[in-house]
């Protein structure tokens, strides 16, 4: 106490900070002093731990007696003590310093506030030499998220301290995040506070759009924004997270949107969970996808809007995840989407749920409406960011979940009857429909499997107008892979195809095992579509642009051929009045007929057929317009009341049509045979309006595959090629006989109990019938004692007894 008296007896450590402070705190740290106590404190490092409690101690008491001048004096000087001094000693003074930043952050003075938390992050750019083992920073991670949401009445002050906030919370995870010593800072209870305090200043400057996936240069006046510092803070914070740390971090980001309804707005979550895509490490972004998928199940019976606003957020999230990202579980993120399909249905079907908080909620309809559109976005938006055979397994597996007519239904039951089983099947042949937009596969033959292509097509059966138009949009996007499909958008007689710049390629050795597999099943529905009663324009233009691109995609010399007896199948069908479609459709058959024809000829290139087309379609032009495109596919058709009977140089013939193209080595047998759509049990199956029926299966299915046969005659000459062709069609015979057998097996190990019950039925029945055939054929007359009873005239008496009814004496039966 004697020597703290006298100066010249003091500590030479203490003589050196006092000579650092003037007399007036007007004129600022003396810098001459300053450097000798640097210089001291480099030159004895085991005293700055003292330099620094004592600096301390000052620094309090002038606190305490509000000399604020020299508080800024002294927190300067540690500032340059702390970036001068880089030993290993630096720990114990590290302390004094915090607690002096901690005494300024608990004073009442927006200024020293303002001062503590710059010194801090000062303090926290510093790389430290050795770990820390007992620091903590509780304390700073509280002050700091207290002071972001500071309501100070002044708001440039406000607005001071708030960026104050977020300068130190950016500070202490610089400080904290790359030392395995500290106490974690993902902790949930620091980020649970540092993340809403974030949130709520980029919630403050919404007005201002996320830029870019890494921030761009700002100007001075935005860096002034609380908003833009509050950006450049969370991006920092997620780009740090590790692996085991993202959950940690969109946690609260999701409570955050949830406690203030902000999924409804869209806009701001959107723009969170873009800053968050772009920040992290992009092998990460499956985290938050599935995090996301987690919180949607969470909040399966919140209102339409916030489940719509979750999904929009994962649209925008797989937007930006890079192609393969979404996790090893690709098919369980659809399973969610498609779950969550369901059950919008099932509300919109049913008008209310049962909610856990407000008991029943009304739903409406219009919302459930927007969510399932978002939901089918999503799947597509999902779908992209995958490769080719991953794609190929989610169309299959989402063809899985719609209920097909005749089978059992993989999606349990709505309880809403026939009208929800269509509206899934709408919404999940609209899903299929985003899932293959821009699919662009090499090899159709193993991207599109029976167990795909044949519920699909059986769909285009069915006398619902919408879904067989969803199925054609489906098949029309498939078969489009170089992009020539808005070319063929609209129907129209196009005189010069050049024009169109169409791309076409070779067709493929797999091309061509795909069209000798499937292409009497598309024939097949193309005809059975157009003879639709309901089908309307949308249907006629997806018909057109699904044969425009077989043809390019798909056709070899077999296949033109074919489409070209069904394009003169379909003038047929317009002309024959068994159908007795309405006239509309009857004139749209004929111009769907004649647009394709018109193509088919130009890329054929046979002068002949092209000249005998334009030729009929100039008579048209004078004497019938309305059975060309242009005058039918318009908005208001002047369309005749009755349909004249037609003939002569306004229809395709057959017969001509061979002639030129057999000239050009067309297959001229095949083409003089009209085409006849083969009827298979499928149709039976798909025209059902109900699907609620239990149906019988037939076991004994024709094979639907095989090619229309054509009678050889007798005298046909054996070469080498018919024999070559023999071998190869006994081949396809096995492999169809195989897959006959193998489809039974299945149906008997998966079909329910009772529709083999009802198939088993439906063959007794059949047996018993049969043999009733075969008895009725086989009757003889009554056994009489004079032989065969005979009429006057002598021939045989009409009446006569089965042989099973007979009475034959007792002599005659052992």
């Amino acid at each position: 106490g004697v020597c703290g008296c006298c100066g010249a007896l003091r500590p030479r450590y203490k003589r050196l900070v006092d000579n650092i402070f003037p007399e007036d705190p007007e004129d600022g740290l003396v810098k001459a002093n300053m450097e000798k106590l640097t210089f001291y404190a480099l030159s004895a490092p085991e005293k700055l731990d003292r330099i620094g409690a004592y600096l301390s101690e000052r620094l309090s008491r002038d606190v305490a007696r509000h000399r604020y001048g020299y508080v800024c004096i002294a927190m300067e000087a540690l500032d340059q003590l702390l970036m001068a001094c880089h030993c290993q000693s630096i720990n114990l003074f590290v302390e004094s310093f915090l607690k002096m930043v901690r005494k300024l952050l608990e004073a009442d003075k927006p200024n020293l506030q303002i001062l503590g938390t710059n010194s801090f992050v000062k303090f926290a750019n510093i790389e430290e030499d050795t770990p820390s083992y007992h620091r903590s920073y509780d304390f700073f991670v509280s002050r700091f998220s207290e002071m972001c949401h500071s309501s100070f009445e002044d708001p440039d002050i406000r607005t001071k301290i708030r960026m104050a906030g977020i300068k130190g919370l950016q500070g202490v995870v610089r400080k904290t995040v790359n030392d395995e010593l500290q106490a974690n800072i993902w902790d949930p209870q620091h980020m649970d506070k540092i993340v809403p305090s974030l949130l709520f200043n980029l919630q403050s400057g919404e007005g201002t759009e996320s830029r870019s996936p890494s921030p761009l240069q700002a100007s001075e006046k935005e860096k002034e924004s609380p908003a833009e510092l509050t950006e450049r803070c969370f991006r920092e914070l997620l780009g740090r997270a590790a692996y085991g740390n993202i959950k940690n971090a969109v946690t609260p980001v999701l409570m955050h949107l949830d406690n203030h309804s902000l999924w409804e707005g869209k806009t701001f979550a959107v723009r969170c969970f873009k800053i968050i895509m772009y920040s992290i490490q992009s092998q990460h972004s499956h985290l938050v996808i599935q995090q996301l998928l987690g919180h949607l199940d969470a909040n399966s019976k919140s209102s339409a809007t916030v489940r719509a606003g979750i999904v929009e957020v994962l649209l925008e999230a797989a937007a930006i995840a890079s192609s393969g990202s979404v996790g090893p579980t690709v098919l369980e993120v659809f399973n969610t989407l498609l779950r969550h399909l369901r059950l919008s249905v099932d509300y919109e079907l049913t008008g209310s749920y049962d909610c856990t908080n407000i008991g029943t909620k009304i739903i409406k309809e219009h919302e459930e409406r927007q969510l399932q559109e978002a939901v089918i976005r999503t799947i597509g938006s999902f779908a992209n960011t995958l490769p080719t055979y991953q794609r190929s397994e989610v169309m299959l597996f989402i063809m899985g979940k719609i209920p097909i007519p005749g089978m059992h239904f993989t999606l349990p039951s709505t309880g809403s009857g026939p009208e929800g089983h269509r509206m899934i099947q709408v919404m999940l042949l609209k899903s299929l429909r985003q899932v293959t937009c821009g699919f662009k596969t090499t090899n159709m033959l193993t991207a599109l499997p029976n167990s795909f292509l044949d519920p699909l097509l059986s769909f285009a059966l069915l006398e619902d107008a919408e879904i067989r138009l969803l199925v054609l949009e489906i098949l029309v996007s498939l078969i489009d892979r170089h992009d020539n499909l808005p070319k063929f958008s609209t129907i129209s007689i196009i005189s010069d195809i050049s024009v169109l710049k169409l791309k076409v390629d070779k067709c493929s050795r797999q091309d061509n095992l795909f069209m000798k597999k499937h292409a009497q099943h598309l024939y097949r529905h193309i005809y059975l579509c157009s003879k639709e009663h309901n089908t309307v324009q949308p249907h006629f233009e997806k018909l057109y642009s699904l044969l425009a691109l077989i043809s390019m995609e798909l056709a070899n010399e077999e296949v033109v051929v074919d489409l070209i007896r069904v394009a003169l199948a379909l003038q047929d069908l317009a002309l024959s009045g068994e159908e007795a479609l309405p006239v509309y459709n009857r004139c749209a058959v004929h111009a769907l007929s004649s647009a394709y024809l018109n193509l088919i000829s130009q890329l054929t290139t046979v002068p002949a057929f092209c000249q005998h087309v334009h030729e009929v379609i100039g008579m048209r032009q004078k004497e019938i317009p309305y059975l060309l495109p242009e005058d039918v596919f318009i908005e208001n058709p002047t369309i005749p009341k009755t349909l004249e009977k037609l003939e002569g140089e306004v229809l395709f013939q057959q017969a001509k049509i061979t002639e030129v193209l057999g000239g050009s080595g067309y297959n001229t047998e095949r083409l003089a045979t009209p085409y006849v759509p083969q009827f298979t049990d499928e149709d039976r199956l798909s025209k059902r309006k109900s699907v609620g029926e239990t149906i019988s299966l037939q076991v004994e299915v024709e094979s639907r595959n095989s090619p229309e046969k054509e009678e050889r005659t007798p005298a046909e000459e054996i070469t080498f090629e018919t024999l070559k062709n023999a071998i190869v069609d006994s081949v396809g015979v096995e492999e169809q006989e195989k897959e006959r057998r193998r489809q039974v097996v299945e149906k008997f190990q998966k079909a329910p109990f009772e529709e083999i019950a009802a198939h088993c039925g439906a063959r007794a029945s059949m047996l018993q019938s049969k043999l009733n055939q075969i008895f009725e054929i086989t009757i003889r007359p009554p056994p009489s004692p004079s032989g065969t009873i005979t009429s006057s005239y002598g021939q045989t008496q009409s009446r006569s007894v089965p042989v099973y009814e007979m009475k034959f004496p007792d002599l005659c039966v052992y």
